[in-house]
Order: C-alpha cells, then structure tokens, then sequence
C-alpha cells in the first residue's frame, strides 16, 4: 500500500504536563469569574480564585461521580442561582481554550 501524502494527521496532543498547566490556568480564570459573580474583590477574590485551583485536591463531594470535574462541581454550588451549571460548563471550555492558547503563545516566546 502506498502513503498517501495528502493525509493530514491529527496535531499532537499536548503534553500531559502542558495539559495541566492549562487546566490550572482555566481554573484560576474561572475562579476570578466566578469572585466577581459573588461580589468578591481584592484578596478574597485571589484566595478564591486559588482556593478553585486546589479544588481537585479536596474529597470529592458524595454525590460526585468519579470523573466529575470538582471544579464544576464547586462553581454549580457556589453560583446557584447567578449562573447556570450549562452556562459554567461553557465558561470552563471557553476558558480552558484560552489557557491552551496563552500556554502555546507563552511557550513560543524565546
């Protein structure tokens, strides 16, 4: 069988650490989003923002099923009533692409 050259291959993934840095930078983004949806400023907006990034470190809630997002899960929780969980989860995507740009951006600078 012959290689066909005009084929075009899927890009690369990213590498498992680059995939992490870009959740935690959506992450961050989410949680000054979500800061200034509660009225949040200065400090406490930061400390919730980092808090947010962290949140996949803390138990999981016991309603959550394995493979949640505890980030999601915690934005539903806290925005109840602001925001709807779909509008979260468009958030979180928007912002996860954002993350992924700023990190490929980022990465190519000398």
């Amino acid at each position: 069988m012959l290689f066909d050259r005009t084929h075009k291959a899927a890009p690369p993934a990213a590498p498992p650490d680059l995939e992490v840095q870009a959740r935690r930078h959506r992450d961050r983004m989410a949680g000054l989003w979500a800061a200034e949806l509660l009225g949040l400023i200065g400090h406490a907006a930061h400390d919730y923002a980092h808090g947010l990034t962290h949140a996949h470190e803390t138990a999981p809630a016991d309603d959550a099923a394995p493979g949640d997002d505890p980030v999601l899960g915690r934005l539903v929780r806290d925005l109840r009533g602001k925001v709807s969980a779909h509008e979260i989860r468009e958030k979180l995507a928007h912002l996860l692409a954002e993350a992924r740009r700023q990190l490929r951006i980022d990465g190519k600078r000398p």
